[in-house]
């Protein structure tokens, strides 16, 4: 046979292009009884479609409803944010476990989907690139071989003659003519091969085309010279040949197979891969979060005990430098509880002293009011004793308020002339030290920081100096403003030096002058609550600062003071 006949069953093709659909049913389909295909039936592939009345075809669809801004897409950005807000609010729910255990599993996912698709894809172009290069390959040598030029049928054209027994052949003509060989299925053709055939294009034509209620196939068209119709078997001379395109087509049954185990199995080493994940990032969460639960056993067992006991360290893996700090800070705050059942120890006792001998003297007084009441000079005397504890126990209470502060630095600092502060404060012991010589020399130094703090440490300093200066020897006679002690003051460069006259400080006693509530045995004997040195010291660190004692070459103790200067403190 030379064509096929129409027929009702004749089989509908749907030819998938990037640009087109095309479908031949019983009323477009070629007849092939030496009748041309109408070239009207297959238009060029660029022709543009018939535009829809009502202007396109989507005339009819909706336009998108601006804000009254003109932002066409501002509830479509306001339902994304909701949405994202909607999943932060969930993930913000789940615990720190449940998080790491998904986010293990997601970028595990994310992972082996990007895997599977590249692997899919590759599978998929490389199979089609070698099933395409071998089509295009075997068509061009049987249309160069010149078989089509000896036979004047495509019935005698065995399928091996292209070396491949699964696939369809067909000639097309560039006059529309369909020609297939007697008992089988046309393969698909359209415009794609009518171009082939008619030279209009440089090379083979390779396009799939699915068949409705059938399998896909992968049509490739190579350029050809065939014998006209009605001749005998014979050799065609050059001048009856005519243009045509040899079309070939393969089922791609056997790819699509391929490709569809390959997803199954692609699919199912995917969810293995997230399964294990999750199983994975569930245990290293829970090996991992287990110091942090020790942690939080840790917190809560001290908020309901307050027993301030650290936790075992093992590792050194960021969490366990977190274990580190919290045990760092648990010590911290027991020396902090520490210092201060100390300083509230301390304090009842040297509280209990003025308040008692205050009490002695006010029931002395009462007393001897009931009896006739005291001679004048014993009245005024025990009046100054009681207004002498009035003032140590005022004093007493600004250190303990001092000290009770404990801020690591000061705050609302400002700038500050230490010269000045100096100055003010031996204005002001001065005044109340008498018998004691002062030898002062000031020099400018700006420093950044609490005026009142420093001229209170400043005036410890100098009132501790001349305490020690002066003999105590109540019994001892000295001339009315003759000095018998002497102070002396040096302030160079931040370094405040205070010399005094006195006894010095025992090797015993020397690590312990700046703790709180410590006196020697030399000073028990005068009057002081022992947290003045402290304040300093106190003052000095909240400044940046620093405090020590020696005993002077000369004699004497000497206390140095250094504070840093105002360009390079921080504010």
């Amino acid at each position: 046979m030379s064509s096929q006949p129409p027929s009702d069953d004749f089989p509908r093709y749907s030819t998938k292009s990037d640009e087109e659909t095309l479908e031949i049913g019983p009323e477009t389909r070629n007849r092939y009884a030496g009748q041309p295909r109408p070239e009207a039936l297959f238009p060029a592939p660029s022709s543009p479609p018939p535009e829809q009345p009502g202007g396109g075809p989507d005339s009819g669809r909706p336009e998108p409803q601006a804000d009254e801004n003109g932002n066409g897409t501002s509830r479509v950005a306001a339902t994304a944010a909701r949405t994202q807000d909607w999943w932060q609010e969930k993930l913000h729910k789940l615990s720190l476990h449940a998080r790491v255990t998904l986010l293990a599993a997601v970028a595990v996912g994310l992972a082996v989907a990007f895997v599977s698709i590249s692997a899919y894809v590759t599978v998929r172009q490389q199979m089609y690139r070698n099933l395409d290069a071998s089509l295009v390959d075997r068509a061009s040598q049987a249309a160069s071989s010149g078989v089509l030029t000896r036979l004047s049928n495509l019935q005698e054209i065995p399928p091996e003659a292209l070396g491949l027994s699964d696939i369809l052949l067909g000639v097309y003509l560039a006059n529309g003519q369909q020609i297939g060989a007697a008992d089988s299925t046309l393969p698909p053709m359209g415009p794609t091969e009518l171009q082939v055939a008619r030279d209009q294009v440089d090379e083979a034509s390779i396009r799939t085309v699915g068949v409705r209620n059938g399998p896909h196939y992968r049509v490739v068209a190579v350029p050809a010279q065939f014998c006209p119709l009605g001749q005998e078997r014979r050799n065609c001379a050059p001048d009856e040949l005519q243009p045509a395109a040899l079309v070939v087509a393969q089922s791609l049954k056997p790819i699509d197979r391929t490709l569809h185990n390959l997803g199954i199995v692609l699919w199912a080493v995917g969810l293995l891969g997230v399964i294990g994940a999750a199983l994975a990032g569930n245990a290293i969460a829970q090996n991992g979060l287990r110091p942090l639960a020790r942690l939080t056993s840790a917190a809560e067992r001290i908020a309901r005990t307050e027993e301030l006991k650290p936790i075992p360290v093992t590792g050194s893996d960021e969490i366990s430098r977190l274990a580190v700090a919290f045990n760092a800070m648990l010590a911290a705050l027991a020396r902090s509880q520490d210092r201060q059942r100390r300083l509230v120890g301390d304090a009842g006792h040297e509280l209990r002293t003025p308040l008692t001998s205050i009490r002695t003297n006010l029931d002395l007084l009462a007393q001897a009011d009931k009896r006739g009441g005291l001679r004048p000079e014993d009245r005024e005397q025990l009046l100054d004793d009681v207004r002498a504890q009035m003032d140590e126990l005022t004093t007493l209470i600004g250190d303990l308020t001092e000290l009770a502060r404990d801020t690591p630095q000061v705050r609302n600092a400002e700038l500050i002339e230490l010269s000045n502060v100096v100055e003010d404060a031996v204005i002001k012991v001065r005044r109340r030290a008498s018998g004691v010589e002062w030898d002062v020399h000031l020099t400018p130094f700006p420093v950044w920081g609490d005026e009142r703090l420093l001229g209170r440490a400043v005036t410890n300093l100098l009132d501790n100096a001349a305490k020690y200066s002066v003999p105590d020897n109540p019994g001892l006679d000295r001339e009315e403003g003759v000095p018998v002690g002497r102070v002396t003051v040096r302030l160079v460069d931040g370094v405040l030096t205070v010399t005094d006259s006195g006894p010095g400080i025992s090797d015993a006693d020397l690590p312990h002058v700046f703790e709180r509530f410590y006196r020697s045995s030399e000073a028990r004997s005068r009057p002081g609550s022992g947290l003045g040195l402290a304040i300093v010291k106190h003052a000095a660190e909240q400044h940046g600062g620093m405090i020590y004692a020696r005993n002077a070459p000369t004699g004497g103790a000497q206390f140095t003071l250094w504070l840093p200067h105002a360009a390079t403190q921080s504010r």
